[in-house]
């Protein structure tokens, strides 16, 4: 399965996905990942980015409205389609396009950053979009990406709940076997029975990289690794939204900084060379 055939998958999920989250079901981009991602992100005040894998354009907004002036890409035309509509809207100058994280339009040196929230683990090629991401950044500047956590979004997982339903354990497997397109259907658990019964499932092609293939790939493109974060929310976010429960007892999430040098690195010679 290449980057196109995600795409078509994406396409299909945009316009339930984008109904859903706007309604406010996605509650652990609402409640931690989102916010955990630009408490973690440097000012971007007056500078240039391209929020990759942008779906109906929620985050991209949250950023534009730091002050940067972005350009947003996805390759599924239907969330590109959501994202433009609130666009007009409600104006914050943000060019949205379609376009594949692994062919990205534009010149080298493009950006002052690049931001990736919950899209970079939907690329199969991901060697080739964080190449692409490398490229378009100017040096000196950063990509941030968000992704599922690889120890705990593994081809087997189980959730483990007591008595009282609540999480006491994840049962993970097989973590060094790597998927490559495996279908799951699935829909935000936060959405009422009665709604997702009437609603299609999201089919989402899952491909998953170990911590270590992650960090290596960033370092063999070139990029500085600079921060790590792995949300985790308070007792008060649980309580206002107990199905966050689970993600106190595991990390759920993977946030990323890596930085494009402002210099190329020192040739290294061996002793006595010339």
């Amino acid at each position: 399965m290449d980057h196109k055939e995600v795409g078509q998958f994406w396409n299909e999920n945009a316009t339930v996905w984008t109904r859903l989250a706007r309604a406010g079901f996605d509650v652990y981009r609402d409640h931690l990942n989102t916010p955990a991602f630009l408490a973690m992100l440097p000012d971007v005040n007056g500078l240039t980015g391209i929020d990759i894998g942008c779906g109906e354009g929620h985050n991209t907004r949250l950023i534009a409205r730091r002050g940067a002036r972005l350009v947003g890409i996805d390759i599924a035309d239907v969330f590109i389609k959501h994202a433009s509509e609130a666009e007009r809207q409600e104006p914050l100058g943000i060019d949205y396009r379609v376009a594949s994280a692994v062919g990205l339009p534009f010149p080298d040196c493009s950006f002052d950053f690049a931001t990736a929230v919950m899209s970079l683990m939907d690329v199969p090629e991901t060697e080739h979009a964080l190449s692409e991401a490398f490229r378009v950044i100017k040096a000196g500047g950063f990509l941030q990406f968000s992704i599922t956590h690889p120890c705990f979004d593994t081809p087997h997982r189980r959730n483990l709940r007591n008595e009282k339903g609540l999480t006491y354990a994840i049962e993970v497997g097989d973590y060094f076997r790597n998927l490559n397109g495996e279908v799951s259907e699935w829909l935000f658990g936060a959405a009422p029975k009665e709604l997702k019964q009437n609603l299609p499932k999201f089919k989402t092609p899952r491909f998953t990289r170990t911590v270590s293939q992650w960090l290596n790939l960033l370092v063999q493109r070139g990029f500085v690794i600079e921060r790590v974060e792995e949300p985790r929310p308070t007792d008060e976010a649980v309580r206002a939204c107990p199905d966050m429960q689970d993600a106190q007892v595991v990390a759920y999430f993977l946030h990323i900084r890596a930085r494009k040098p402002a210099s190329p690195p020192p040739v290294r010679r061996p002793p006595g060379g010339r």
